[in-house]
């Protein structure tokens, strides 16, 4: 018997839980996971404020990254 898995999002925790109710009252339902979603910063990301001041005292424009882009391609 193939199982299938239906991914709900709700906005209210209220609405959430009253949802599981009548899901679990179902007879077709096998089970029922409410699982709150707490967003989180992955190590990967970086916190954008933590790169404030990486250019600071270092003479670069969009002109000279453009300049040894170009160097880079014809070489």
């Amino acid at each position: 018997m193939e199982q299938l898995q239906l991914i709900v999002r709700v906005a209210d925790k209220e609405k959430a839980e009253m949802l599981t109710k009548i899901l679990t009252s179902l007879d077709f339902v096998n089970s029922v996971e409410l699982v709150e979603h707490k967003p989180t910063i992955s190590d990967d990301e970086q916190d954008f404020f933590s790169l404030a001041g990486l250019w600071e005292n270092r003479d670069i424009t969009t002109e000279s990254i453009r300049q040894q882009a170009w160097m880079e391609d014809v070489q």
